[in-house]
């Protein structure tokens, strides 16, 4: 019998939020004040994030809003972009109570900035904000080449409780095949810093599917992380998308590199669950005995978040808004460029309308896609139906394929192993037409 897990490649597309950033869209004369969107929103458990579009290098892989270097006063000049932006969001959410449950900063590359900037940066989360960032969990992204220990320094005295460094590789070889100019002395200095700063959460992220790339050398990678006996660890598949540096060397997706990464990822999953670690995801392992940070009562399915920078997300529960979005160099240099002239920052600009349909979506891939699952009478209670219900068509060919645990009962929707193997396939199901249509008709820049 042919499965819908048959017929579909494993690697389809990487959902880390949903509807994708390529089905926003200018908003145009419907601009909405960000006092209105946000005047009967819950402000009880919101989320802050900060994106710093800055980094040494491009990655061959990479297909984030950054730009390498930031010549002159640039970093001056969106730091003082940001803080004018800080200061309407805050003022859009009005006079009453405001908290913030978590806070994260990411890029491009945070820990681009100098230690006085990482400062000032956390001045404006602060004192233009409200948050309190030695309260709250607070994750920063960092690479190899700026995890230096002033930096870090002042993550620590701030507050944060969590630090990301990509390594992808520690075989000097693979690196450069993903155009990653690193050395593997240089990765374990910064992890060697990054432990002294004793941050309690460290997480380090590795990348299978590169050219080149064996179970053995896999295994090398994966056994040099577990050496620093990180709290976390991320392995993500590679990907060559559209104005990449590997995707104008034309590489591209077949049924052998498919095979390849599942390879890999089976071995990778089963190497960390065998050293004291759980799937927390597909891509997410957390070490078994590590400490909690801190108390994080954010949930990403019904909670709002505040995204500040030109390359940030803000999500109500009626429209998800960012700026613009581009990959190309002189496209994003130009985004950035006119974020940092910006001097209203009351309206939202580019986005995606958030209906009925997209919210039950959302909440359902979101949760399901955790290795925990999702709990039945928690949608339920939120929508006022059943999940199979509203999508039957979906969880029957999940069912079919393999991918539902049969014997998670029936509150309880969970991925089984397979499952969370073909989440990058497994997501994109859940996209409604109109996300795909927006998504097919985007044209990357």
């Amino acid at each position: 019998m042919t499965t819908i897990a048959t017929r579909l490649r494993p690697y389809q597309s990487y959902v880390y939020g949903y509807p994708h950033k390529t089905a926003y869209r200018p908003l145009g004369a419907d601009r909405p004040l960000l006092s209105e969107l946000w005047a009967a929103e819950p402000k009880d458990a919101l989320s802050l994030y900060a994106h710093i579009p800055f980094c040494e290098y491009r990655c061959g892989f990479c297909n984030l809003f950054t730009r390498v270097g930031a010549p002159e006063d640039l970093t001056t000049r969106y730091l003082d972009a940001l803080e004018r932006q800080a200061g309407a969001a805050r003022a859009a959410l009005g006079d009453g109570p405001v908290r913030f449950a978590a806070a994260a900063f990411g890029g491009g590359t945070p820990t681009f900035l100098t230690a006085g900037e990482l400062e000032r940066l956390c001045d404006i989360m602060e004192s233009v904000m409200g948050a309190e960032l030695p309260a709250i969990p607070l994750s920063v992204e960092t690479s190899p080449g700026t995890a230096t220990p002033d930096r870090l320094a002042v993550l620590a005295q701030r507050g944060a409780t969590r630090v990301s460094i990509g390594v992808q590789s520690f075989v000097d070889a693979e690196a450069r095949a993903a155009v990653r100019p690193q050395r593997r002395g240089e990765v374990e200095a910064a992890l060697e810093a990054i432990r002294a700063a004793r941050i309690p959460v460290l997480n380090i992220d590795l990348i299978y599917g590169i050219e080149g790339q064996t179970e053995a050398t896999w295994r090398t990678s994966l056994n040099a992380a577990l050496a620093w006996r990180p709290e976390e660890l991320y392995l993500y598949p590679l990907y060559v998308r559209p104005l990449t540096g590997l995707g104008r060397l034309g590489a591209d997706a077949d049924a052998d590199w498919d095979e390849q990464r599942l390879r890999l990822y089976a071995a990778g999953r089963d190497q960390l669950l065998a050293n004291g670690y759980e799937q927390r995801s597909m891509r997410m392992f957390r070490r078994i005995d590590a400490p909690a940070a801190a108390p994080d009562d954010y949930a990403c399915q019904t909670d709002g978040m505040i995204g500040l920078g030109c390359g940030a997300r803000s999500y109500t529960s009626g429209l998800h808004y960012s700026f613009d979005y581009a990959v190309e160099t002189r496209e994003v240099r130009g985004i950035i460029d006119a974020y940092t002239r910006t001097t209203d920052f009351t309206r939202a600009e580019v986005g995606r309308r958030i209906d009925g349909d997209e919210a039950r979506r959302r909440h359902l891939l979101q949760s399901l896609l955790r290795a925990e699952g999702m709990a039945v009478a928690a949608y339920r209670t939120r929508f006022g139906g059943e999940p199979a219900d509203h999508y039957p068509a979906e969880l029957a060919e999940f069912t079919e394929s393999g991918w539902l645990d049969p014997d998670s009962g029936p509150e309880l929707l969970r991925l089984t192993p397979a499952g969370l193997a073909y989440s990058d396939a497994l997501g994109p199901r859940l996209f409604s037409p109109a996300v795909r249509a927006a998504m097919a008709a985007y044209e990357p820049r």
